[in-house]
């Protein structure tokens, strides 16, 4: 009879011991298929423990199939193939986080400051929150957001973007990626969807994961061209009109109307609209979403939180025409909210007293004056002769194009051994390079303080300008 060596010391009750040492040497083969094993009363006798302790560990063997048990005749290990025993080969771990280089300033564009998120307010709204609704909070929460939420979303949309729509049509989800996938999934993976051509890279890896088919179309100094449109396969195109990124491109009212025209002659034809940072304009007021007029229920709306509070909050909306309500519902009525209902109420809460429209002119006085210092910075160093400068009316970052013949490459390479990132414009075509402007770099400021832009200049300056 085989002996197992049980310790009372340790921390594992001592029938998980047992029950370990029997079902390691089924598999390692010391105990063979059709091996019949000691009585309980035997074994623990032999083992000196009392009967429940054996019996808990043959149980346990028993459910999970290591052990059969036969009528007046005991406890039997169970007949089984064991696969053959083959040398793993060793693993190389890919890590698919990039490296991260040790830059002075990088001049990212896909960040805010979170030094600015509203970390006391949102606080004591959360506290409120889980006094006032307590367990409903626990609750399931509706497939599209929240009631309150829903609903502080259209009055903010009224109020601020010109926008009159329902709660009903307003769909929350976790950032704007995921509300593109289901937008995939509604319209169907057989259309084709038109990207602007350059824009946001990961828009073309989003539709092309959800197998969908993607044209991209050419820019020119009013947006999306449409007779490229018109003579593409496209049911659906996307859109950053009221400030393109990143070329900065606003679409005038008369190519919205065309677009608009396009979609309105098609059966099934739909505009897909990213306000992605309508906050954040410097020179005037905010310009009107193309959601104002579509009079033909073809837009779908798509607006986030991630820039006007942070990119971790992952909170996203979009607002569906009533004509894909229904579709919308009976295909996706079933998916439970992606967004915790403690950050939908609070935002909702942040919404209604007003917080957010605060905290919204703080962060544009703040991200303008740091705009405007990178401006000075650049217009008063010996740059100025030899950059032009694009794209700073609205948003967080600016075009620099070099006039003095150097590439783009180079501005880029140069930088960098002065310790500053900067990012290629040619980097943003998922097509048609050749299309792109020579000699120009894009400038995201928002992740840098408005007194280290001097600093930064000079760096570039020993970069782009080194026997001057």
């Amino acid at each position: 009879m085989r002996t197992y060596h049980l310790d009372l010391a340790v921390k594992m009750p001592l029938y998980e011991q047992l029950y370990r040492a029997i079902r390691q040497d089924i598999i390692s083969g010391v105990l063979q298929g059709g091996e019949r094993l000691p009585s309980k009363r035997r074994l623990a006798e032999h083992l000196e423990v009392s009967q429940i302790t054996v019996d808990t560990a043959y149980s346990q063997l028993l459910a999970e199939g290591y052990l059969v048990s036969k009528p007046r005749s005991g406890y039997f290990v169970q007949q089984f193939e064991r696969p053959e025993a083959v040398p793993a080969a060793p693993r190389k771990i890919i890590r698919h986080e990039p490296a991260k280089a040790n830059f002075r300033y990088d001049f990212k564009t896909n960040i805010v400051d979170t030094d600015c998120f509203p970390f006391s307010t949102w606080a004591r709204l959360l506290r409120g929150e889980l006094t006032d609704k307590a367990s409903k909070l626990l609750e399931v929460t509706p497939p599209q957001g929240v009631p309150e939420l829903r609903e502080e979303i259209c009055r903010y949309l009224a109020e601020f973007r010109g926008i009159a729509v329902q709660p009903e049509q307003v769909v929350v989800g976790a950032g704007s990626e995921y509300l593109l996938n289901l937008i995939i999934q509604l319209l169907g993976r057989e259309r084709v969807y038109s990207l602007e051509n350059p824009g946001y890279p990961k828009l073309d890896w989003i539709f092309r994961a959800g197998g969908a088919q993607v044209a991209p179309i050419a820019l020119d100094d009013q947006g999306l061209r449409v007779d490229l449109l018109r003579v593409s396969a496209s049911s659906v195109v996307y859109l950053t009109p009221s400030h393109h990124f990143p070329l900065g491109v606003v679409m005038p009212a008369a190519r919205r109307m065309a677009v608009l025209q396009w979609a309105e002659e098609g059966e099934d034809r739909y505009i897909i609209e990213d306000d992605y940072d309508s906050e954040f304009r410097y020179a005037s007021r905010p310009i009107p979403a193309m959601k104002e007029l579509d009079h033909a229920d073809r837009v779908i709306y798509l607006n986030t939180f991630a820039k006007s509070l942070a990119p971790s909050l992952r909170i996203g909306y979009m607002v569906l025409p009533y004509r894909l309500l229904d579709t919308f519902c009976s295909r996706f009525g079933f998916y439970s909210s992606t967004v915790p209902s403690f950050e939908q109420y609070t935002l909702a809460r942040f919404l209604s007293t007003g917080s957010f429209e605060r905290h919204v002119s703080r962060i544009r006085n703040l991200y303008k004056a740091r705009r405007d210092a990178l401006l000075v910075a650049l217009r008063q160093s010996r740059l100025a002769s030899m950059l032009r400068i694009s794209g700073a009316e609205a948003g967080l970052h600016i075009l620099l194009t070099a006039t003095n013949g150097m590439s783009e490459a180079e501005m880029i390479q140069t930088a960098a051994r002065e310790g500053v990132h900067v990012y290629g414009l040619s980097g943003y075509y998922v097509a048609s390079r050749d299309l792109c402007p020579p000699s120009t770099v894009i400038l995201g400021y928002a992740g840098i303080r408005a007194e280290k832009f001097a600093d930064a200049a000079a760096c570039l300056e020993r970069a782009w300008l080194p026997n001057r």
